[in-house]
């Protein structure tokens, strides 16, 4: 997300296509394309349009910090900043935080609303499902669990 340029999004009828050009997953930034549907509760890309329209960001990173005085800077933020700044504004403690928070925390959210596991990697870039089984498991802990019968 530090990385995202304002040329990496395309609008679609359906959402935004974002191009990741490089991630945790794409080491050698081969790049590849996610969809971002509009959404019906949280609406990820009108958010983002309430980011860039007033801010009249047009080019270059998507994502930029902001000043005390609230003048937006040009340069992107980092990938260490985006986890933890937020998490503190939110209340939380930030060294519990980090940019992985928001891949994990979107695959748990998405296991527990039963979400298919190959669309879950799309959307995560895995390419082991081993690794999202892990998330998953923790998300459904207590779904469906085998003792709840008996118990």
């Amino acid at each position: 997300m530090a990385a995202l340029q304002v040329s990496d999004l395309t609008d679609h009828a359906d959402g935004l296509r974002v191009l990741i050009r490089r991630s945790k997953t794409d080491q050698e930034g081969r790049g590849f394309e996610k969809a971002i549907p509009h959404g019906r509760y949280v609406r990820p890309v009108a958010l983002l349009r309430d980011w860039l329209d007033p801010t009249r960001i047009t080019d270059g990173p998507v994502f930029r910090p902001v000043s005390r005085s609230g003048r937006i800077r040009a340069e992107a933020l980092t990938d260490r900043s985006i986890g933890k700044r937020y998490a503190e504004a939110a209340g939380f403690d930030p060294a519990l935080f980090a940019g992985h928070s928001l891949r994990a925390g979107y695959i748990t959210t998405a296991a527990e609303r039963g979400a298919d596991l190959s669309r879950i990697m799309d959307q995560s870039g895995h390419r082991d499902p081993r690794t999202v089984v892990g998330y998953i498991r923790r998300a459904n802990a207590f779904k469906d669990h085998s003792g709840s019968g008996f118990l």
